[in-house]
């Protein structure tokens, strides 16, 4: 009997989403298990454990595979941002 191969992108593929509002402050409802950049730019995502990340230069298209709870406005340059979870 052949081996099942599971694919690592669709086993953590994401419910549900929403698009993300930038705050210094005010943390997402829901862990997100990605972020989508829909325009060009700096991505600060904060962790779980409240640590700022810099992603520089975040290409439009492009999915961050991370776990945030916020997504700072101050030196996030990126748009468009949607969350996944």
């Amino acid at each position: 009997m052949a081996r099942q191969v599971i694919n690592p992108i669709d086993a953590s593929a994401a419910n549900d989403f929403f698009a993300i509002s930038k705050s210094d402050t005010v943390n997402f409802s829901f862990t997100v298990r990605g972020i989508y950049v829909g325009g060009t730019g700096d991505v600060v995502a904060v962790t779980e454990g409240g640590t700022a990340v810099t992603f520089v230069a975040v290409p439009a298209g492009s999915i961050l595979p991370i776990r945030a709870i916020r997504v700072n406005s101050t030196s996030t340059t990126a748009t468009s941002m949607v969350g996944l979870y």
